[in-house]
């Protein structure tokens, strides 16, 4: 059994030998008299280097992306109030260079609604679904094989209000995720105070009302962006206008959310204006992390593996202004904080141990950064 035992772990370690640690990091940003659209970095997974490439195209407020799983096509939300004759924003199909990482654009569609922000990963190459925040709608588009994008004009429009009269008048549908079997949809709706599920169609591109249809939050939360756990066991929504993350238990086979907590992003003693922004989940399931635009940190925060349940670590400083978004790289070793309001990207070195987060060198300088995907380098 000695021999079997050593081949097994020659074999991993080639896997671990061979996996990519060099990337293309494409940004969305909003654009202005800074921005002009989608910019390029490369990113090594061995030392943290961050390394600003310019512009890879050309986009109106291409604020948040989405990879095709072929890595040959990278999609973007235009988020706009008006687009090509239509009071809605786009989303837009761009085909990958393989030799430059420069992306050309093959088409653009209407989002079905207004203020489009944000969008999902793109299921099994065949569909991504769109949240539009200005009208609080969710509609899927079709991907063709081409990597082009149908139009769809079937959009689901959220009703409503909540107890915040600022923020909470209407709907905004915040975030779209699909979830690990791609059954089912879930969209956080920051005017509702409701996580909505939808099941899911993903050969026709089709959405429609889970039954139960939603989970509520506490009123006045404003839930923005969720994510699951790796163990598709538990689920986290993070809320902007509360500074809180709420956990919960997801039931796969049924399709159902409930919440087994709620605990706040920010230090008790901090007296400012903070909104929270992104929750990720760290791909060995230990952590999650949140980030605070005002505090200017991101949360950290321990799993417990069996309950789900977080237990808070601190906060760490992005070294920059308003973090909107962050992700983790491909290796796990990594946090890439966008700080849209001092242009730059922050590298935090994360301890696999405890979830701890360090800098790594200065900030890299990207204009307006919002949203962050990987693509290997071959």
């Amino acid at each position: 059994m000695l021999w079997m035992a050593l081949l097994l772990g020659a074999t991993i370690s080639g896997q671990a030998e061979s996996a990519p640690t060099k990337y293309r990091v494409y940004v969305g940003t909003y654009t202005n008299e800074r921005s002009k659209g989608i910019y390029l970095c490369e990113f090594d997974t061995e030392t943290g280097t961050l390394t600003p490439k310019g512009l890879a195209a050309e986009s109106d407020s291409p604020s948040f992306l989405s990879i095709h799983p072929s890595k040959k096509f990278l999609y973007t939300v235009n988020e706009l109030n008006a687009s090509e004759g239509r009071k809605a924003g786009a989303v837009t199909a761009f085909s990958i260079d393989p030799k430059t990482g420069k992306l050309t654009q093959l088409n653009r569609q209407s989002s079905g609604g207004n203020g489009p922000c944000h969008l999902s990963d793109v299921r099994e190459g065949k569909v991504v679904l769109v949240a539009n925040y200005g009208s609080g709608s969710v509609t899927a588009l079709p991907v063709n094989a081409d990597g082009s994008l149908s139009p769809n004009e079937e959009v689901i429009e959220h009703k409503g209000s909540s107890v915040n009269r600022s923020r909470q008048m209407e709907p905004h549908a915040h975030s779209a995720n699909i979830d690990r079997s791609g059954k089912f949809a879930i969209v956080a709706d920051l005017g509702l105070d409701k996580v909505f599920v939808y099941d899911l169609d993903v050969t026709k591109a089709k959405l429609k009302p889970h039954d139960p249809a939603f989970t509520s939050v506490k009123a006045g939360s404003g839930p923005r962006h969720f994510a699951f756990h790796p163990n598709n066991k538990h689920a986290y929504v993070i809320n902007e206008l509360s500074s809180t993350v709420t956990a919960f238990d997801w039931d796969s086979a049924k399709g159902t959310l409930a919440e087994i907590q709620t605990i706040t992003t920010i230090p008790p003693e901090f007296q400012g204006k903070s909104f929270t922004a992104e929750v990720v989940v760290h791909p060995s399931g230990k952590f999650l992390y949140g980030s605070n635009r005002g505090h200017n940190s991101i949360a950290v925060f321990q799993i417990d593996q069996a309950s789900g349940k977080l237990t808070a670590q601190g906060q760490v400083s992005t070294a920059g202004k308003t973090p909107r978004n962050f992700v983790v790289d491909p290796s796990g070793k990594f946090l890439l904080a966008e700080n849209q309001d001092s242009d730059t990207i922050t590298v935090l070195k994360i301890n696999q141990e405890t979830g701890a987060l360090t800098q790594v060198g200065d900030p890299a300088n990207v204009p307006v950064p919002v949203c962050i995907k990987f693509v290997p380098i071959d």
